[in-house]
């Protein structure tokens, strides 16, 4: 019983690790202090995990790791997606620079 509780605890700590960070790039609408080079590593582990409970048939190794991909997604998503947004010079100072 007390291994359960701790394996449901190693979950749910795993599967919402990144939402802080997740909050802070939507707040700050910025992630520079975002290492891409995690996230990446991060994502290949996540997927590995998968394919290891799906190698075990094991649906509580899958469905945690699901649910960390979709948070690991949404960090890098939103990563690149304010990098771009903070990179893209507006039409009119591109044409003062011309």
């Amino acid at each position: 019983m007390i291994w359960s509780f701790v394996g449901l605890t190693a979950a749910l700590l795993t599967m919402f690790g990144f939402v802080p960070q997740i909050v802070k790039i939507i707040k700050t609408q910025s992630g520079n202090d975002v290492s891409r080079i995690t996230l990446a590593q991060f994502f290949i582990g996540t997927l590995m995990w998968i394919l290891y409970g799906i190698h075990l048939k094991d649906i509580i190794i899958i469905f945690a790791n699901i649910i960390t991909l979709i948070c690991v997604s949404t960090a890098f998503v939103l990563l690149e997606y304010y990098y771009y947004q903070n990179t893209k010079k507006p039409v009119s100072s591109i044409k003062e620079e011309i």
